[in-house]
Formats: C-alpha cells, sequence, structure tokens
C-alpha cells in the first residue's frame, strides 16, 4: 500500500478506500499534472492524491459504477457520511476541496462530461486562534537566545540568528531553512525568500536580527561549514543544511525557561509577528505581502487575535468589564 493510502486509511469509513470508480492510469495521471504544471510539493500531491482514492472507493461503495457517472448527489452523500462516521471538519473540508480540483481537471482533459462540484459546498470550518506571544515574550524569548549564544557555540549563534530571522520577518520555518547565503542582503537588511507555489518575495527584517545574521556568519558559521554545505544559510553541526526540527527544538527548548510563555514552535513566532505588525499600526495589505499570503481572508485572522487580546486586557482592567 502508498503512503498515500495509508494516510487516509486511518481516517476513512470502512470500504472507503480501494480501486474505486477512478482507474489507476487516471490517478497517474492526475499526479503528473500536480506535479509537472501545477508544481505542487511532494506533501500535497500525497495529501490529494489520498483523497481522490478516498472520494473513488466511497462512491463504488456506494453503488456508482465509472468516474462519468458521478453526479452532484453522489458527492454530497460521501461528504455526509463521513461527517456522520465522525470524521473532522477541516478533513472534510479538504476532502472536499481535492475533489473538486481532481473533477475540475478530469472535464477539462475530457474525463468527465461536466463537473458535477461546480455547485459542491464546503463544510465551514472552526476558525481557531493561533498561539501567539505577548511582545515581551518574544522580546524575553530572544534575549534568552541571546544569552545563549554568547558561549560562542556556532549552533546556538545558529539559533539566535535563525529566531531574530523569523520573527522579524514572519517567514515560515519551511522557507527558513531553504534560505542560501545569496538570499540575504544584510546592507538593505531584505531577504529574498522562495514560498508556497514556488512564489519568491522580499522580507525586510531589523537591525537586532541583522547584528544576530552578521554574527552568525562571521562567527558560527565558518565553524560548520563542510564540502557538503554549499550555499545555504543555515547549518547543523554536521555542516549540512539545518533541517526544521532542529529549528524547532530551539524554539522550544528557549521557551521551555521562559515563565508563563505558551510552548509554541517556529509557527508561533510567524503568528506572533503578524500580531504585533498590526497591533502596532501596519496595515492588513502588508502583512499580507510580508507572509506571502494568496488570500487576504487567511491574513484575516490576526485582526481576530488582535481583537481578543484587546478584550482580554479590557476584562482584566476595567472596572466595569
Amino acid at each position: 500500500m502508498s503512503t498515500a493510502s495509508r494516510e487516509t486509511a486511518d481516517d476513512a469509513p470502512a470500504g472507503s478506500v480501494g480501486e474505486g470508480i477512478v482507474p489507476s492510469a487516471v490517478l497517474a495521471e492526475y499526479e503528473r499534472h500536480l506535479r509537472a504544471e501545477k508544481n505542487r510539493s511532494e506533501h500535497t500531491i500525497r495529501a490529494y492524491l489520498g483523497d481522490v482514492r478516498s472520494m473513488s472507493g466511497a462512491l463504488a461503495v456506494a453503488g456508482v459504477e465509472d468516474l462519468p457517472d458521478v453526479t452532484l448527489s453522489d458527492l454530497r452523500s460521501w461528504l455526509g457520511t463521513l461527517a456522520a462516521s465522525g470524521v473532522a471538519a477541516s478533513t472534510i473540508a479538504r476532502r472536499s476541496a481535492a475533489a473538486k480540483t481532481f473533477l475540475r481537471w478530469a472535464h477539462r482533459t475530457g474525463r468527465v462530461p461536466s463537473d458535477p462540484s461546480v455547485r459542491l459546498g464546503t463544510p465551514r470550518q472552526a476558525r481557531h486562534l493561533p498561539g501567539v506571544l505577548k511582545e515581551s515574550e518574544a522580546a524575553g524569548l530572544l534575549d534568552l537566545a541571546e544569552v545563549s549564544a554568547d558561549d560562542d557555540d556556532p549552533v546556538h549563534l545558529r539559533d539566535r540568528a535563525a529566531l531574530e530571522l523569523l520573527y522579524a520577518s514572519g517567514i515560515r520555518v519551511g522557507e527558513l531553512v531553504g534560505l542560501d547565503l545569496e538570499d540575504l542582503d544584510l546592507t538593505g537588511r531584505v531577504a529574498r525568500v522562495l514560498g508556497k507555489g514556488n512564489k519568491e518575495r522580499t522580507v525586510p527584517f531589523g537591525v537586532p536580527a541583522g547584528r544576530a545574521l552578521g554574527d552568525w556568519l562571521s562567527r558560527g558559521r565558518p565553524l560548520l561549514v563542510t564540502a557538503e554545505s554549499g550555499p545555504a544559510l543555515f547549518l547543523g553541526r554536521r555542516g549540512r543544511r539545518v533541517d526544521q526540527r532542529q529549528i524547532r527544538s530551539a524554539v522550544h527548548d528557549l521557551l521551555a525557561h521562559l515563565p508563563d510563555a505558551p510552548d509554541l514552535g517556529p509557527h508561533g513566532l510567524r503568528h506572533s509577528a503578524a500580531t504585533h505588525l498590526l497591533e502596532g499600526g501596519a496595515d492588513l495589505r502588508t502583512v499580507q505581502e510580508m507572509l506571502g499570503h494568496a488570500s487576504l481572508a487567511t491574513t484575516q485572522i490576526y485582526t481576530h487575535v488582535s481583537v481578543e487580546r484587546l478584550r482580554s486586557a479590557y476584562r482584566q482592567a476595567h472596572p466595569r468589564a
């Protein structure tokens, strides 16, 4: 069984996964489309294929005989069955989106006479406010990183520079570890980032991050660099490009020494940066561009974070709250 099939089987109803109504040759063509034409990541491709297999098997069990026979009613019944069996709303929303993407492609390539998913709704998901640090907690975290780097251990210098850049720019940890030396402009204090969908953007960072990056490049990286380092900006102890797990460990380990601070990972620093930017007066479009969000609606979650923090402060401080 493939990785995608195993992942799907874990949370799908019994009997919903199998060859189903989508032939393996069609799935292979769709996989090539996602990889070559859409330039999707391997993780996204596995998820899409797993969800299409789930739909394919479930519709076959429900009595649909062939892909061109699928109707809107069939799709709604499939999603309803998932909901009734206790599958999370986020999973149902993802499968609905994956089915719509696949069927749109199938219609465009002549594999189905019409797209039955055009009017297929997506379950409304609960919007969870992301965890964020207070400004004082973010400052405390970075102070801890600076103190830790005082021993001139190259890994501690790297961790300090990485955390400063994550918080200063709001970039994703995957974007951080993918940075090369040529992507960094210390004089102009900007970094060139390759984001989702291979979309490139330029993000600014401040003086503290610039200072930490300078220390890493002058006193840390030269002690770790090897013939295998290539152009990677951030390195592990063995001289290879650092991976995301090492940066996550650094964030968790330092936060553990900060009393009362939430235990967040690198994405928590991204959330914190966005929230603090908006609280400081930055406009939503600017934050959207900095974070690399395709949709403004994604960025708007941070306005809810700011409002919720305001409410919390009001309830604690106002005598008539």
